[in-house]
């Protein structure tokens, strides 16, 4: 009995970091992380990175146990979260596309741009373009999914635990080395690669705004054939 607990919840803890993890796409988001850092010095691209992997790691959290709450008490569904997050995700991607390709020269960083770089680090580098609506609303369904047994519920509490430092840690090591996988790949490797990543992220945020849409449309079906029944 207790080996097939093991197991189920191994396979919850596999279910929930193959979903983020997909979802997030770490290491396709390296190059963005990589353009959106353009100057930094590797030290100071390290800390930011572990700036936006300590930021994701709490929204990841945050969604997991408190998100559905949250949504309820501010009064904003699913859809609004995704296409208010698709746009932002859009106009990120479309900015990104139409901005000068060009080698990131390092150079010493003055405290104002370290201190823009920081404030950067939380809206837009992890809200939303590592943690977004789509992956807080995965979390709030993996947290949502929990069982109402005491015992069960602690134990998928640590494993929902585990796989947000799972998550945060392949952030954390994506972001770390993404100049490193420029070098791999060259300048204009590099460049091709960031600008193929902003189109997808372009997509993304298109995709994200046409399933929010698709949800307010349906629930307004659904509302207006109640109605006439």
């Amino acid at each position: 009995m207790r080996e097939m607990a093991t197991s189920g919840l191994f396979a919850d803890f596999l279910f929930g970091f193959g979903a983020l993890f997909a979802i997030i796409n770490p290491y396709g988001l390296a190059f963005i992380f990589l353009d959106k850092t353009r100057g930094l010095s590797e030290e100071e691209r390290a800390g930011l990175a572990l700036r936006v992997a300590g930021y994701a790691f709490v929204v990841l959290l945050v969604s997991q146990f408190l998100g559905s709450q949250i949504l309820n008490f501010f009064g904003v569904t699913i859809p609004a979260l995704r296409i208010a997050g698709g746009l932002v995700v859009a106009a990120t991607g479309w900015s990104m596309l139409h901005a000068p390709s060009g080698p990131a020269e390092p150079h010493e960083a003055s405290s104002s741009d370290l201190a823009t770089m920081k404030r950067m680090a939380f809206f837009p580098l992890t809200i939303p373009l590592t943690t977004g609506p789509g992956t807080i609303a995965t979390a709030i369904a993996i947290g949502i999914s929990r069982t109402d047994s005491l015992d069960a519920m602690f134990a998928s509490s640590i494993v929902s635990l585990l796989v947000a430092i799972a998550v945060t840690a392949a952030i954390y090591h994506a972001y770390r080395k993404s100049s490193a996988m420029a070098r791999m790949f060259g300048e204009e490797g590099t460049s091709v690669v960031t600008k193929l990543s902003a189109f997808l992220l372009l997509c993304i945020g298109v995709q994200i705004i046409i399933t929010g849409g698709s949800e307010v449309a349906r629930s307004v079906l659904d509302s207006a054939s109640r109605t006439v029944q």
